[in-house]
């Protein structure tokens, strides 16, 4: 791609659906919070190492893909940090083009040293609206259940983010490995949410067969599908998920490198594009796919 037009591709205005704040730490900022907070680094403090260590070029599954998000969730413990980190995601999406995001995080994950649920989602929202005075870019909060836990976590997080429907919150989610982890355990959470006029999101298809994606629109009832790769395997789904305007979020770089699939080229986005489906691109995570929406 020519400078000339990546700049054109940067200057579109552009909105961005699925991006994880964890996954999306400046690699210095990482390095940075990393010696403040004590924690070990397996390279140089240099942001370019950084940055080479976290990008995922090589995983084997999205479980080893996820595993790296050890590191940015250790820094992540504070208030401080938590904030710092949204605050320049935004700014980066700014430069990016972006003019609207949804950034997403499970609270659950910040609170090993103190922080309550509450705690991570204030200091979220806090740099998320630092961000959007500053940068003019609409900056809103998932809040992110994981499916590896009990339902009973699940249940908890939908209510934490009802609670905060009105402050910053615009949907609820539900992530991490799917293999094992079907999303029908945790429905109940869903129907709170949705029964609370909250949106709702479910990644699905990514790291699992079209059956995931199945449990995430009739079991749970999600307006959006994160991912949705296998979809194309059942022709009556995608027709279903397709007449309901269902929103697929589609984040091909971390695709190819999760191994949902092959490569671009075989990449079902053109297709369902194609079909007229309503597909997004989005990043998914900005720093462990070394990507950006332009």
């Amino acid at each position: 791609m020519s400078g000339e037009l990546r700049e054109v591709l940067r200057r579109l205005p552009k909105a961005e659906l699925h991006c994880h704040l964890d996954g999306s730490v400046r690699p210095a900022t990482l390095a940075e919070l990393a010696r403040e907070y004590g924690v070990m680094l397996p390279c140089s403090p240099a942001a370019d190492d950084v940055a080479k260590m976290m990008c995922v070029t090589d995983a084997a599954t999205l479980e080893d893909y996820l595993a790296r998000f050890e590191y940015t969730i250790s820094v992540m413990q504070t208030a401080e940090a938590v904030e710092r980190v949204a605050y320049e995601l935004v700014a980066d999406a700014h430069e990016d083009g972006v003019r609207y995001i949804e950034v997403r995080n499970a609270p659950l994950l910040n609170t090993r040293r103190g922080l309550s649920l509450d705690d991570v989602v204030d200091a979220t929202v806090r740099g998320l609206e630092r961000g959007e005075r500053e940068f003019g870019v609409v900056a809103r909060f998932i809040v992110c259940a994981l499916r590896n836990l009990p339902a009973a976590s699940s249940m908890e997080q939908a209510r934490l983010a009802v609670k905060h429907k009105d402050r910053g919150v615009v949907a609820f989610d539900l992530a991490g490995g799917e293999t094992g982890n079907p999303a029908k355990v945790h429905a109940a959470a869903f129907t709170y949410a949705r029964d609370h006029d909250l949106a709702v999101t479910v990644h699905a298809g990514e790291g699992h067969g079209v059956e995931s994606i199945r449990q995430a629109v009739h079991d749970c009832g999600a307006n959006r599908i994160g991912h949705g790769t296998r979809l194309f395997e059942d022709p009556s789904l995608a027709q279903y998920v397709n007449d309901r305007r269902i929103a697929l979020e589609m984040c091909p770089t971390s695709n190819v490198q999760t191994r949902a699939v092959e490569s671009y080229a075989t990449h079902p986005f053109r297709d369902y594009f194609a079909r007229g489906m309503n597909v997004t691109l989005n990043t998914d995570n900005r720093l462990m796919s070394g990507t950006t929406l332009t």
